[in-house]
C-alpha cells in the first residue's frame, strides 16, 4: 500500500470515528427530547387530536416498541396511489402526505379540522404539490374528482351515523376507477377507558364490521388484518375498478 493510500485510509477512518461518535450522541438525544415530548402531549391533559410522528421516527419506533404498524399505514396507502390527484382527509400532521403520497402524485389536497394540526403540517411537512386546507370533512369535505382519497386512522373518531353519511359524499369525489384507501382499529378491551383513544366514537369488531360500511358503495373491496403486539389494524382498499393484489393489478404478475 502506498503511502498516500495508507494517509486517506487513516483520513476515512478518523471521519468516520468522529461522524459515527457524533450520530450516536445526536441519536440519543433527540430520542431523549422526542420521549419528553411525547410525555408532554400525551401524558399531559388534554391530550390533542392527532399525533405527531416524529415520535415514532425519534423515539417510539426505535427505543420504545420498536413495532412498524406506523410506516405500514404509509406503505398500503401508497400501492394504491395513481399518479393523479389525491385528496387526504383527515391529514393530521402531515408525515404521511409528504413522505409517502406527494412524490408519486400530481397534487394532494390534505384537509383536518383541527388548526393546530394544519399549522404543524405546513411548518414541518410542506411540499410543492401539497396543499393544506383546514376543512371538517363531516361537513366541509373539499370538492373534486380525485384517483385517490386517502381516510387514514380517522373513520373510528366517527360515530356509525357519521360514517354512513360520509361514504356517499366520498364516493361522489371519487374518479370512475378512483380508490379509497386507509387504516383503522379492531375494537379491544381497554378496561375502564372503553376504547384505545377516548377521541374515538366508533372502533370495528372485525374485518367484516368495517366491511360493511364499504360494500354499499364499492364492488371491489379488500380488508385485511396486520396484529403487532396487543394492537390489531384493520387496512382496506376500496373501488369499482382494481385495487392493490387483485389478479389485474398492473404491478403484479397475472
Amino acid at each position: 500500500m502506498s503511502e498516500e493510500h495508507w494517509n486517506k485510509s487513516l483520513y476515512k477512518k478518523f471521519l468516520e470515528a468522529i461522524f459515527g461518535f457524533e450520530s450516536n450522541i445526536s441519536s440519543k438525544w433527540a430520542g431523549s427530547a422526542h420521549k419528553r415530548l411525547l410525555w408532554s402531549q400525551w401524558a399531559v391533559s388534554p391530550n390533542p387530536e392527532w399525533f405527531n410522528h416524529d415520535l415514532d421516527l425519534f423515539y417510539q419506533w426505535k427505543v420504545q416498541n420498536k413495532n412498524s404498524f406506523w410506516v405500514e399505514r404509509g406503505v398500503f396507502n401508497a400501492l394504491a396511489l395513481q399518479g393523479g390527484d389525491v385528496l387526504e382527509l383527515a391529514s393530521g400532521d402531515g408525515f404521511n402526505t409528504k413522505y409517502f403520497y406527494a412524490k408519486r402524485s400530481s397534487k394532494v389536497i390534505a384537509c383536518d379540522f383541527d388548526p393546530s394540526a394544519i399549522k404543524h403540517a405546513t411548518k414541518k411537512n410542506s411540499y410543492d404539490n401539497i396543499e393544506y386546507i383546514l376543512a371538517d370533512m363531516r361537513t366541509d369535505m373539499p370538492e373534486g374528482k380525485f384517483e385517490n382519497i386517502v381516510c387514514d386512522m380517522a373513520i373510528e373518531h366517527f360515530t356509525e351515523e357519521e360514517i354512513e353519511k360520509l361514504m356517499p359524499a366520498i364516493k361522489s369525489r371519487l374518479t370512475e376507477n378512483g380508490i379509497l384507501s386507509g387504516c383503522t382499529i379492531v375494537e379491544e378491551d381497554h378496561g375502564a377507558h372503553g376504547k384505545m383513544l377516548h377521541q374515538h366514537e366508533y372502533e370495528f369488531k372485525s374485518k367484516e364490521d368495517l366491511e360493511r360500511f364499504l360494500t354499499p358503495y364499492f364492488s371491489n373491496v379488500n380488508v385485511f388484518e396486520t396484529i403487532v403486539d396487543n394492537r390489531n389494524s384493520l387496512y382496506f382498499w376500496a373501488s369499482d375498478s382494481t385495487v392493490p393484489f387483485d389478479k389485474e393489478w398492473k404491478h403484479s404478475t397475472k
